[in-house]
């Protein structure tokens, strides 16, 4: 059975929309816990738009399940990864005029960038996950670069369609899916999943890791953080 990672960046966001200290991500976690999370993910953006180095710092001081870390290759999130210790850091792709994370992580034309930054982590204890497309060239890249797992890009299958498109695409990560598994690679998956389109991809052989945000913070505006996480808890199992 997949894991659920619950990421608590859209929390921050509604905070940071009035500079203020509510509602707090930490309560969050907290809640996200209680609810059945396997684990609490946030992304702290070089622009610091909603997840803030405080709310890293206590995060790995309560989180008690894991805490994994999104973040770019930029040497100044990279230290503060380095210094707090996450039990995981996904390393993405940022755009500072994107409104969310658009697409994966480019190792083939990053290769320097990203393989420095997967031994600065490496070297501090953290474990590595790259956030991929479901492209071939780019997971083989992944494991020449000695990252851990990845985390397979699925906001193309979440746009697309019900019927043939988002078939489609459930059939390009379903054969990405296989060849990080034959990789000796951790298998994760997320963007974009909803109450809706989590089931298949939760379904995906040897899955081991699922991170959801945004759909189950916008439920719990209507029926509580615990009662969301809970909800999606039990259609991934």
């Amino acid at each position: 059975m997949a894991l659920l990672g619950v990421n608590i960046d859209h929390v921050a966001t509604v905070r940071q929309a009035r500079k203020t200290f509510e509602p707090d991500p930490v309560w969050a976690a907290a809640l996200a816990e209680l609810g059945g999370a396997d684990g609490i993910t946030l992304h702290l953006r070089e622009d610091r738009r909603h997840i803030q180095d405080r709310d890293l710092r206590v995060l790995r001081e309560t989180v008690t399940v894991k805490l994994n870390l999104e973040l770019a290759c930029d040497n100044d999130v990279l230290a503060l990864a380095c210094q707090t210790k996450p039990d995981q850091a996904t390393l993405v792709p940022e755009r500072r005029e994107e409104v969310t994370t658009e697409g994966g992580l480019d190792v083939v034309a990053s290769e320097a960038k990203v393989a420095n930054a997967i031994n600065k982590l490496k070297a501090a204890g953290v474990v590595v996950s790259l956030f991929l497309d479901p492209d071939p060239a780019q997971i083989k890249a992944a494991k020449k670069l000695g990252a851990d797992a990845v985390e397979l890009h699925t906001g193309s299958y979440a746009l697309a369609k019900e019927g043939l498109p988002r078939d489609e695409q459930l059939a390009k990560l379903k054969m990405a899916a296989v060849l990080i598994v034959e990789s000796g690679l951790t298998l994760h998956a997320g963007h974009g999943l909803t109450y809706h389109n989590v089931q298949p991809i939760a379904r995906l052989p040897e899955m081991c890791e699922l991170n959801i945000g945004h759909s189950i913070v916008a439920r719990s505006i209507m029926i509580g953080f615990q009662a969301a996480v809970r909800e999606m808890k039990q259609l991934i199992s």
